[in-house]
């Protein structure tokens, strides 16, 4: 199954009382640069699916879509949840 850029990017949101308004992962306490930073270290998308039961491979692959997406012209709309 083929996921647009904007499908993945609508689970990225972020909240001002959750990490200082840092971008997180469908309104869970899970980072967008912690995801990024594992990947960096070379933590695979399985092991990163084991240590956090709440995620699955569209949020990871939400989490390199933003990522894309903040280098390019196209900087991401987040939407802010109160």
């Amino acid at each position: 199954m083929i996921v647009n850029q904007d499908d993945l990017l609508k689970r990225i949101t972020n909240r001002p009382d959750v990490f200082g308004g840092k971008p997180i992962i469908r309104d869970l306490r899970i980072s967008v640069e912690q995801v990024l930073s594992l990947l960096a270290q070379g933590e695979s998308f399985e092991s990163i699916l084991d240590d956090y039961p709440g995620l699955d491979q569209a949020d990871i692959d939400a989490c390199l879509a933003y990522a894309q997406a903040s280098q390019s012209e196209q900087t991401p709309c987040i939407p802010f949840i109160v």
